[in-house]
């Protein structure tokens, strides 16, 4: 069975490494891939947003199955384009990946199906904006409308921050047309949790909690990143509030959507708050997350491939969805500097064998005169499983001492604030 995966980072490649381990797949393409994944598929040089180019390999190719990973190409409808040729694919359409390519309908949704967010204001031009912000209560959060690789959410401490914000979208166009409208809404507080969904549009079955660490230094400072690192599961996601979530949140969502004829299937990624009022959505992303996917499907018991075969062919509910007891943690090895200016081209030495707790995912490295090379701002993930948090996080930064680049940079506390809510419980 030939099998092709759209995307080409760490989140790719953990998806890749977990389809593998179905004997019924006799080949994996990546699109475009990336040079440290050489060894797990065929990387085809053909960029995530060519839509065309890549339904014409697909039929070429004769692809029985599709993955369609990252967001531009799922909001941009490579899913629909798939499915004219025939071809199966996991993913949603693109008018179910509006959930995450429009800022605007996820917060509309939520507000017209009573599902618990953040209190917002839209905006289509900057003069009103700017009016608003005037008396609005700070801090508050901007957000552009549309696409902007994980960067158009700011938090603004004070009115001047957020006035800047802003125009920096509406005016200067930092995030080009995505900053056509704008969100200003409602800070919250809280404990922030990733929960990534399997869905068919009829269940939804959730998968093992996460945390994510998006600042580039430890303790939290530093600007925001794409993620530093990640442990699963969350200490704060409790089986009550699981409950909660999928009686006020998840539930309500999908059939939210199949109200509005945008039936959702796929992989649904909750981003949640725990206030001090309950539970609420802080986004929507209509794929699997990045790099939450680096400790999740590590711990997947089922097989991937099946579950995902049963969510195309809407038989979610008669596929079992089984996630060890166990712990995992991913630590982002980047390249120092990053997510401003950093320098790449260092070879990545890897090592020789890797235990069956560890795995590597890599994101950003090329293949050069034959030696995977670094080629952007995070370079891979480092990922341990165990029994426990504290043996996950211990084996993740041991598998980092044994991976070497030059100009390599890390955070040395991925997981220390989980482990903390652990040892308050004990």
């Amino acid at each position: 069975m030939n099998i092709m995966v759209v995307g080409g980072g760490g989140r790719e490649h953990a998806i890749i490494k977990s389809l593998k381990k179905n004997s019924e797949i006799t080949k994996i393409y990546a699109l475009p891939g990336n040079g440290g994944m050489k060894d797990d598929c065929e990387c085809v040089a053909i960029g995530a947003k060519d839509i065309d180019a890549i339904a014409a390999f697909a039929k070429e190719n004769k692809i029985d199955f599709a993955v369609v990973a990252p967001d531009d190409p799922l909001v941009l409808g490579c899913v629909d384009k798939l499915k004219e040729l025939g071809i199966p694919c996991f993913g949603p359409e693109k008018k179910a990946a509006i959930i995450e390519g429009s800022k605007v309908f996820s917060k509309n949704l939520m507000k017209k199906y009573g599902i618990p967010t953040a209190q917002y204001e839209v905006f289509d031009n900057a003069k009103d904006a700017l009016s608003y912000l005037e008396t609005a209560p700070i801090p508050t959060v901007i957000k552009a409308d549309g696409l902007a690789l994980g960067k158009g959410v700011i938090i603004a401490m004070t009115r001047d921050e957020a006035k800047k914000a802003v125009v920096s979208m509406m005016e200067d166009k930092v995030f080009g047309d995505s900053g056509n409208n704008i969100v200003i809404e409602e800070f919250l507080e809280g404990p922030e949790v990733s929960v990534l969904s399997f869905t068919d549009g009829k269940c939804v079955v959730p998968m093992i909690s996460s945390m994510d660490h998006k600042r580039a230094k430890d303790n939290d400072e530093g600007l925001n990143t794409g993620g530093m690192g990640t442990i699963a599961p969350n200490p704060y996601y409790t089986k009550e509030i699981a409950d909660e979530c999928m009686e006020k949140i998840f539930l309500p969502t999908i059939n939210a959507m199949n109200s509005e004829g945008r039936t959702f299937s796929g992989c649904l990624y909750f981003g949640l708050m725990l206030t001090k009022n309950g539970p609420k959505v802080i986004e929507y992303n209509c794929r699997f997350g990045d790099p939450e996917t680096q400790v999740v499907l590590p711990l997947l018991e089922s097989d991937l491939f099946t579950v995902m075969k049963a969510v195309a062919e809407g038989k979610l509910s008669e596929t079992e969805v089984k996630f060890s007891n166990g712990a995992a943690c991913c630590v982002v090895m980047a390249s120092n500097g990053y997510p401003e200016k950093y320098e790449t081209g260092f070879e990545i030495t890897f090592p020789e064998k890797l235990e069956e707790n560890e795995e590597i995912y890599v994101a950003g490295a090329k293949l050069c005169d034959g030696k995977v090379v670094t080629s952007g701002g995070r370079v891979l993930g480092a990922v341990s499983k165990g029994a426990c948090l504290n043996c996950a996080i211990k084996g993740a930064y041991a598998l980092c001492d044994k991976i070497s680049f030059q100009n390599a940079y890390k955070r040395n506390d991925i997981g220390k604030k989980a482990l903390a809510v652990y040892n308050k419980e004990v």
